[in-house]
């Protein structure tokens, strides 16, 4: 028999569920089946399961019937089970390396029913704590019952640090009730009627603390759920156990606990059902009273116990209220040095725009910026044409920064970054379409929407992604970045490869609008003739032999000017007869390029598709451009000299040179020969080509940009 069944219900993680299948089937332990449940979860959870599945037999998907919910997803799943012990990881949650193995040798040193393991909280923004239950997880007897170590009430009452005998938990009939806490109605009955409880004090689970999408931070009337499943957990260990007088205080004192925690968290309870939660939970301490009391809390705490006790609603909020007003003092006395200065230093650019935010949104103004406000480019650009033809009503101004006027098109309506015009249309446009973020300072105004459209799909790991990987971080404030994250209405993304690495690097509560790059239309679109004239636009005549398109990314770690390869031996390896196009990225824009005959440098040219259509073959390493590129399903070749270290140190959403897009070349002699023999274009690299476009590019079909405009300006969801 398999020793461990692990019952994964899956809804919309797709964000996070490959670093949970990850840590599951890299464990040396082997001898488990993941039965990984589909509660119908509309995003791409489904697809990553059946790719999963496909490739080790120890996956195991059940489809659900219908969206279950997570308790009875996990009884679905524990139908299906077939190990000796069953553990219910939640799919946004990991595991550390070597948990499985202690997991087994713990459970057969024991025999225990019921295993409790640690964990840690893992912050979205790196932060990590070490579980509460370290030190009771250490000082538990080996194996022992709750009457013989009360103590375990305490421990964290969820089902994903338990491991349970699955033949224990069908001999009585536990499973999950349905609804929000479902389990506390599980946890505390299993605790009280397992006769042999085991610990395991090393941290096995990492609890993913998410920024958004947790029930915890739902505000709503389901909070009162808790209530239920109280109920239903004080039946049950009504009729399965018999608890002496310490454990029911315990037991009584945890529920109140609960009760309180649900009751004073801001995003729970709303504001105008808190007298009724309060009034339910005091019903519920009378009801539940143990003839002889339960150990008094101190502190605040024991304060708030006896207001409950008396059914004293306003004299709880009172002290409360006090309390906050006290602690708040403290920090405004702590503050108000700092504050004053900050405003003494604030420019009347940032006093006129607070004054503007006053003035009524001007809802035929749509504002764009691209790339901090270099121009007239990518995503933005494509959008702003598309919308000057379909939603002529809306007036379309760029933002550009100082001294850049003079590079944008003819008759381009712009404002210039830190002058009162620029405030005045930052504070009041009805639309702000950016492929970076806009300013900190930047308010996001009621009737406003904010289009994110990025610039790039990602390889290297972004946002709060980032955190694992400090050696590639440029800008370590992960909550300032969430904040800015937070003002996007629409997140554009070019594939679901996208849509799933921006959610989990973006945890906020935009909406995808999965469509493609509008930057890309051109290319999907583009012909023979297309090219030719980018050929003349950047000044490759006529006849000249093959173009090869040279794009390297940045690498923070570098010194600044240092590059990867010698593009003066690179254009002398490619011949005479070959022009090699350099673009170097905007990071090291300022570095000098060698002068050789065949090199053209084309850093300084201001719209990168015309690059792409100029060229007959792609040579990058890890930007993004590849992407782009392979939308004209044309050669190319990824130089990778230090992929081991790119991937550890900026972290990585997929193997890229398990699923090039064309040729790869590890040394600057194999890059070489690759050119030299014409094996940069054979068959085998077209197929590479090809499995890379399906992945990546299906959605360029020349549209996306109308996709965009037709949702956002003029509010078609068809």
């Amino acid at each position: 028999m398999t020793l461990l069944s692990i019952v994964l219900p899956v809804y919309k993680v797709q964000g996070y569920l490959r670093q949970c299948l990850d840590s599951l089937l890299s464990q040396s332990f082997a001898d488990f089946e993941i039965v990984a449940v589909d509660d119908r979860s509309p995003d791409y959870s489904g697809a990553i399961l059946a790719e999963y599945a496909a490739r080790d037999p120890r996956v195991r998907v059940v489809t659900a019937p219908e969206n279950l919910g997570l308790g009875r997803a996990r009884n679905l799943g524990l139908e299906h089970a077939v190990g000796e012990y069953v553990w219910f990881v939640d799919s946004d949650d990991w595991l550390s390396p070597g948990s499985l193995a202690a997991v087994a040798a713990r459970l057969r040193a024991t025999d225990a029913d019921l295993l409790i393991v640690g964990w840690d909280r893992v912050h979205w923004d790196g932060r990590v704590q070490l579980g509460s239950a370290r030190k009771p997880l250490a000082e538990a007897p080996e194996v022992f019952s709750v009457e013989q170590w009360p103590r375990v009430l305490n421990i964290l009452h969820v089902a994903w640090n338990k491991v349970v005998r699955r033949e224990f938990l069908l001999r009585l009939g536990f499973v999950f009730e349905a609804g929000w806490y479902e389990d506390v109605s599980f946890s505390f009955p299993v605790m009280l009627a397992a006769p042999r409880i085991s610990t395991l004090p090393r941290t096995c689970v990492h609890y993913r603390q998410r920024r958004t999408g947790a029930i915890t931070r739902t505000v709503g009337d389901r909070h009162f759920e808790v209530f239920d499943h109280w109920e239903h957990a004080q039946a049950l260990v009504a009729k399965y156990a018999s608890p002496t007088d310490e454990v029911r205080g315990l037991l009584f004192r945890r529920m109140i606990w609960h009760f309180l925690r649900v009751l004073r968290h801001d995003a729970r309870v709303p504001r105008e059902s808190r007298a009724r939660f309060f009034g339910r939970m005091s019903e519920m301490y009378r009801q539940y009273l143990p003839p002889d009391g339960y150990p008094q809390p101190g502190g605040g705490e024991g304060v708030r116990y006896r207001m409950v006790a008396r059914g004293s609603y306003r004299s709880m909020r009172a002290f409360d209220f006090a309390l906050r007003t006290l602690r708040r003092g403290k920090r405004l006395v702590r503050r108000t040095g700092g504050f004053v200065k900050r405003r003494s230093r604030q420019a009347l650019g940032h006093l006129y725009y607070r004054a503007q935010l006053r003035m009524p949104v001007d809802r035929s103004l749509a504002l764009y910026g691209a790339y901090w406000y270099r121009g007239v480019s990518c995503n933005p650009a494509a959008v702003a044409a598309k919308a000057a033809e379909l939603a002529p009503h809306i007036r379309h101004v760029w933002v550009v920064a100082p001294g850049r006027s003079g590079s944008l098109p003819p008759g381009t309506d712009h404002v210039v970054a830190g002058t009162l015009p620029y405030y005045r249309a930052l504070a009041r446009a009805r639309y702000l379409v950016n492929n970076v973020n806009w300013p900190n300072r930047m308010v996001k105004r009621r009737g406003t929407t904010h289009v994110m459209t990025h610039h790039g799909t990602p390889l290297k790991k972004m946002g709060a992604d980032q955190v694992d990987h400090p050696a590639g971080v440029r800008d370590a404030d992960f909550k300032g970045q969430m904040r800015r994250a937070d003002r996007w209405d629409f997140s554009v993304t070019a594939n679901a490869h996208t849509t799933i690495a921006w959610e989990s690097a973006y945890p906020t509560s935009y909406q995808t609008l999965e469509v493609g790059y509008p930057r890309n239309d051109r290319l999907a679109l583009a012909t023979a003739a297309d090219s030719a004239a980018a050929r003349e636009k950047i000044g490759v005549t006529a006849g000249s032999g093959p173009v090869v398109l040279y794009m390297p990314t940045h690498r923070e770690w570098l010194p600044a000017g240092q590059q990867v390869v010698d593009v003066e031996r690179l254009a002398e390896s490619l011949g005479p007869d070959v022009v090699l196009l350099v673009r170097k990225h905007y990071f090291s824009a300022t570095t000098e390029l060698p002068s050789a005959g065949t090199v053209v440098d084309v850093t300084d040219h201001p719209v990168v598709e015309d690059l792409y259509l100029a060229a007959d073959v792609l040579l990058t390493d890890y930007s993004s451009a590849m992407f782009d590129f392979a939308v004209l399903d044309r050669p190319i070749v990824v130089f990778a000299p230090d992929w081991p270290v790119y991937r550890d140190l900026r972290g990585t959403y997929f193997d890229l040179l398990a699923e090039p897009p064309g040729a790869v070349a590890t040394d600057f002699t194999a890059l070489a020969d690759l050119f030299r023999s014409g094996a940069y274009a054979d068959e085998t690299t077209r197929a590479a080509r090809a499995e890379f476009r399906q992945r990546f590019c299906y959605l360029d079909d020349g549209h996306a940009a109308e996709r965009i405009v037709r949702r956002v300006f003029l509010g078609e969801t068809a």
